[in-house]
């Protein structure tokens, strides 16, 4: 059989209900790892459903667990065919956040798989049981293909935190490292750039979350009486944070900036449209870093964002100067930022802008670095290649994502080339009540991801050989 074949047989998957019975299976366990006391249900996607669905496709699994005590446990599966043959890791995760199910409108739940025309409701059909389950059927189809094989060697990771953050994931990639050891990563997750557009992603920003706290005094005092002689915590909270960011969005600390763009990533975002979706929000002009396109903000740069600030009771304000605010602020980071020394720059920064009362408390130990597999790579060009010749369209290329993946467990400390290919869109609601995957640009997806792993077979060896010899 063909490359033709493989593809038909992926989009016959979806086309006779065979994909859309798989995603209700899964679906319907829930996984909600951001909840309490969620081991057994996190461990049961691994034992009743990932491992009977690749058990019966040849391959070897193992249950991992997680170092960290009372986190999901991981699954490692790995299908060898010849020492010689080029070997693939793919990656998923099988939890969720949290369901919700009284936050989801009317005829809908998040544990069932509900179908209106092209919208398929449930929690975890785009991130990131669909997306996942959608790349393990592309590769049942090629084996179908091929007689039972898949002309190269596949390791399968899947771990159940990363909505949690990836507790564990960093140190199992570290300890597991010569059984996940593979010669490129092709994994699923996030948005295309829009719902039509098959999408090749490289890596991904960073993200560090900290908080600025302006704790004064004990309690609130009288502000007609007291008012012009108590600093007041949200006025000076807020005049910290706009000498870190201005009122048009732009970062004003130099160690907060990225370092230049470079020629091949701003070629690459040239041909980048952000917000063409329907249901995108409207970019607001003028906001931003000037002299960029939207694409280049979002793929190419540093954003820091105020996510929450209270000072008072904002409900029910009083007639008092409060005794104490606080801002929680993030800052979105691409490759070649300094992250380690943020909190650093920023204190003393605030210290020589006269705000010593303004404390810096970074929220998180862990952080997901920033990632960029440079797109030069043989394997970029590889990859775009093989998505236009199974959809006819030219896929977009983005450097990395806006958002944040743990996509430097497989880039730094396994060293591998990263391509990800997500299945979603923009407006596919995840982390929010009524997630949901497309049914159009799913069935694209079968067939590409064939395409692609047919592809890896035919010419991976070549592809891999000449980028050692580099």
């Amino acid at each position: 059989m063909s490359r033709r074949d493989a593809i038909a047989l992926a989009h016959r998957h979806y086309d006779d209900g065979g994909f859309l019975a798989v995603l209700r299976r899964a679906v319907a366990l829930p996984t909600e790892s951001q909840a309490p006391d969620q081991g057994p249900a996190l461990a049961a996607y691994l034992t009743q459903f990932m491992i009977p669905a690749v058990t019966r496709l040849g391959f070897a699994t193992r249950l991992v667990e997680n170092p960290q005590e009372g986190r999901g446990p991981f699954l490692i599966a790995t299908r060898h065919e010849g020492d010689d043959l080029p070997k693939v890791l793919t990656y998923g995760h099988g939890d969720t956040v949290r369901n919700y199910p009284e936050q989801w409108r009317a005829g809908l739940h998040p544990l069932d798989v509900v179908v209106e025309g092209e919208r398929w409701y449930g929690r975890g059909t785009a991130d990131n049981k669909g997306q996942h389950l959608i790349n393990l059927a592309a590769l049942e189809a090629v084996m179908q293909a091929r007689g039972g094989y898949l002309g190269f060697n596949v390791t399968l990771l899947v771990e159940m935190g990363e909505e949690a953050g990836s507790p564990g994931l960093h140190a199992v990639c570290r300890a597991e490292k010569d059984a996940l050891a593979a010669d490129l990563l092709i994994a699923s997750d996030g948005p295309r750039i829009e719902a039509e557009r098959p999408t090749l992603f490289l890596g991904s920003r960073g993200g560090i979350t900290f908080e600025l706290v302006a704790d004064l005094r004990e309690g609130g005092h009288h502000s007609g009486n007291w008012g012009g002689l108590l600093r007041n915590p949200g006025t000076v909270l807020a005049s910290a944070i706009a000498s870190l960011v201005d009122g048009r969005g732009q970062i004003l600390l130099d160690a907060l900036r990225p370092p230049p763009i470079p020629a091949g990533v701003r070629a690459a975002l040239a041909d980048i449209m952000v917000g063409g979706d329907p249901n995108a929000p409207s970019i607001d002009e003028g906001w931003g870093e000037p002299g960029l396109s939207p694409a280049e903000r979002v793929f190419g740069w540093n954003t820091l964002e105020v996510l929450a600030f209270k000072c008072g009771d904002p409900d029910g304000p009083q007639n008092a100067v409060p005794p104490s605010a606080k801002a929680t602020l993030q800052l979105r980071f691409v490759v070649g930022t300094d992250w380690e020394g943020v909190v650093p720059a920023i204190r003393r920064h605030l210290d020589a802008a006269g705000f010593p009362m303004v404390e810096v408390r970074a929220t998180r130990t862990e952080v997901f670095r920033a990632t960029r597999l440079p797109v030069e790579d043989p394997w970029v060009a590889w990859a775009l290649a093989s998505i236009e010749a199974s959809t006819g369209k030219r896929p977009a290329l983005l450097p990395n994502l806006g958002g944040s993946l743990p996509n430097d467990a497989f880039s730094e400390i396994l060293g591998l080339p990263t391509l990800w290919v997500p299945h979603s869109y923009p407006a596919c609601s995840q982390h929010a009540p009524d997630e949901h995957l497309l049914g159009a640009p799913t069935r694209e997806a079968l067939g590409l991801m064939a395409g692609l792993f047919w592809d890896l077979a035919e010419t991976g060896v070549t592809i891999r050989d000449g980028r050692k010899a580099m």
